[in-house]
Parts: structure tokens; sequence; C-alpha cells
């Protein structure tokens, strides 16, 4: 008997934010089920080590130096993929940030900028470049949100990144209506509390002027008794939306959380 044909055998995936976390557990089993993948972020030596890992595995894929907030940075890496390939067929609006958590009156308007550009700019230019090569032979989008300004509201501090997380859904549900012609699906997932290092990148600030103190149940996320959800918890969700067992799914949210945001 022959060998089984891989699920992405032939089509060509950009996963932003490639580097580290979800972006790069989405990129990984991407590349197991055979697509190219290109790997976009900001450094290049942690673009460089999924790389390996990929091709370690047999995969293939390209390593794409890159700041999604940077319009000249995203045109050039969408179309070197695309010239590399000849097609896109898959999208995964990973890259972002937590930012600064801080009261809105603390908040220095710089601080407030720079993730609105890197979360929301940046989903944006993604699929700004990346729809006009999908066009031509339709695809799948995903875009990496949050339980944060989707379905909870409740992070001291979180205003700008969880507006940056609700117009992220906003978009995907515009989108699916505009895109569904060119048999280009979107969707959204939406994550609680992940094992990831992005915690490490965030900043709070002036926490008690903006909590409200809540009595949740013995561990907030209740199918998992409290412990964080994993990376591959994530992926495993991207992929299956990527996929054509997906195919009749678009503008939809799925909350990966284990039921956390159903407490709050």
């Amino acid at each position: 008997m022959g060998r089984e044909k891989k699920e992405f055998a032939q089509r060509t995936a950009l996963v932003t934010g490639a580097g580290s976390g979800i972006g790069m557990g989405a990129a990984l089993k991407l590349a197991r089920e055979g697509a190219f993948v290109g790997l976009l972020g900001r450094t290049e030596d942690e673009l460089q080590s999924v790389m390996r890992d990929i091709e370690a595995e047999g995969g293939q894929g390209m390593v794409l130096v890159a700041d999604v907030s940077v319009d000249e940075d995203m045109s050039k890496a969408v179309s070197t993929l695309f010239e590399t390939t000849g097609r896109l067929d898959i999208i995964v609006a990973n890259a972002g940030i937590n930012g600064i958590w801080a009261p809105i009156d603390d908040m220095e308007p710089a601080e407030f900028d720079q993730t609105i550009a890197i979360n929301l700019r940046g989903t944006y230019l993604t699929l700004h470049y990346g729809v006009a090569c999908m066009k031509k032979t339709g695809g799948s989008i995903v875009v990496v949100s949050s339980i944060n300004g989707t379905r909870t509201f409740t992070t001291p501090g979180a205003t700008a990144y969880s507006a940056t997380k609700a117009a992220q859904l906003a978009m995907v549900q515009q989108l699916a209506l505009e895109l569904g012609r060119y048999r280009i699906r979107i969707n959204a997932v939406c994550p609680g509390a992940i094992d990831t290092e992005i915690d490490d990148n965030t900043h709070m600030r002036k926490r008690a002027q903006t909590e409200v103190p809540v009595d949740f149940p013995l561990g907030d996320i209740p199918l998992t008794g409290g412990e964080a959800g994993t990376v591959d918890d994530v992926a495993e969700t991207i992929v299956f939306l990527a996929s054509d067992r997906a195919r009749h799914v678009t503008g939809t949210p799925i909350w990966i959380d284990g039921g956390q945001s159903l407490l709050r």
C-alpha cells in the first residue's frame, strides 16, 4: 500500500508570530501534515529554530523576518512566500502582544498605540496582503483572538488588549461575508489561559485601581481544575479550522478555555 496523503500536501501556509507559543505549535502541526509553512516573526533565531524542527521531521518551509505592524515588511514577506510556492492557502494571524495593562488615565498614548499597531494593524496587514494572494485559490484564515474582549472583561487594565481582541473578532465576522464568494473561510480562536511565554511580556501597573474583586469557584478553569491549557490545545483547533473538515465553518469564534470564560 502507498503512503497516506497528508492533509495539507501541496498547500502553502503563512503563520505570523511563528517563533514561539501558539504560532510555533500551529506551524509545526501544519508542516507535519504536508504544508509548506512561511514562518513570520521579528526574531530570526527563534524562527530558524522552528525551521530546523520542521526540517528534522521532513517538512518544508521558509523563514520570513518581518514586523507585522510595518507595511513594507508585510508586503515583502507575503510576496516572497507567494513567489516561492505560487499559492497561499492558509493564514494563521497569530502575532500579538499583551502590552501594557493599566488604568485608562495612566496608560500613555504611545503604549496604547503599540498594542493597537501589533495586534490590530498587524492583523489587518496580514490579511490585506494575504487575501490578495488567496483569492486565486480560496482557502482558510484563522485569527488568534482571546476570551478577553470577546467573552470576558475582568482582566485589570487590559483596555487596549481587549479592544484589539474584540476588533479581531469583528473583522472575522465582517470578512466571512466579504470573502465567501472567493471560497475563503475565516474564523477566530479565542484562547483562555494557555501555558505560553506571552505573560512574561505583560506589564501591569496600578492593578488595584482597575481590578474588581470577584470570588470564583475553586479552580477558575472548570475542565482542568484550574490548570492552564496547552499550546497543542489551540494548535489542534487551528489545524482543524484550516482543513477541509471545517469546509462549512466561517465567521465563527471558538473559545478554547476549558469553560474559564463562562464563570465571568
